[in-house]
């Protein structure tokens, strides 16, 4: 097993963060590492402690979470954000995704369900409670038509839709380039064009504008090498 993954928690009531963090205790492989109850302190303690994933509260003051997962991811895109909220309201819901979140929780989420979110970010997977991904899901289905149309009329090549199926399984770039036989680096330049090509913003995206058309661009790319 490797080293823990390092969390920190943000929310603007001590008692939440003290039950996240009592949650979290449980898990051999999570290590809490700080705490923030606002925005602005987040960005200042995610600079101090260097945490793999951040869980935070999208009701903050100062400054609120959509803002703040829009800052941490400019000035720490290694690190991860898992939002939270009390409930699925739609437009935050897409705010939090667009600004880059990894993973959306409902506050009343199991403590495993907190974990295997928090699991998820760090390997560069996608993980959202069912009524968010239903959410995110409808909201996709309108900005593009067919995969490899995007707003400039660019298509995937075969290898960007290899990747773009890799995403949708929710592999990591390490993961995507040990399957296709390219380095970490260049699945990250796919990834990249794929977003820009599709006229998305995260591989968070990606993934739900795949699974939600039943795309499953790997599995031409298998049958394209095995021949």
């Amino acid at each position: 097993m490797g080293r823990p993954t390092r969390v920190l928690l943000v929310d603007d009531h001590a008692m939440v963060r003290r039950g996240l963090r009592d949650f979290l205790e449980l898990f051999d492989d999570v290590e809490v590492v700080g705490e923030a109850g606002d925005g602005l302190a987040a960005i200042d303690a995610a600079g101090a402690t260097k945490p793999d994933v951040v869980v935070m509260d999208l009701n903050l003051p100062r400054l609120d979470g959509i803002g703040a997962i829009r800052e941490l991811r400019k000035l720490h895109p290694e690190m991860e954000v898992v939002a939270l909220t009390g409930f699925a309201e739609e437009e935050r819901v897409i705010a939090a995704i667009e600004a880059g979140a990894a993973g959306f929780l409902l506050k009343d989420a199991e403590a495993d369900d907190i974990a295997a979110a928090i699991r998820a970010a760090r390997a560069g997977e996608l993980y959202l409670d069912p009524a968010v991904a239903g959410i995110v899901a409808r909201h996709l289905r309108g900005p593009i038509d067919t995969l490899g149309t995007g707003p400039a009329g660019h298509g995937l090549t075969p290898r960007e839709r290899d990747v773009l199926g890799l995403v949708a399984q929710g592999l990591p770039n390490r993961a995507i380039g040990e399957a296709l036989g390219i380095t970490e680096r260049t699945a990250r330049t796919h990834v990249s064009n794929i977003l820009a090509k599709l006229g998305l913003t995260s591989r968070t995206q990606a993934a739900l504008f795949a699974v939600d058309r039943g795309l499953d661009p790997a599995a031409d790319g298998r049958e394209r090498r095995r021949s």
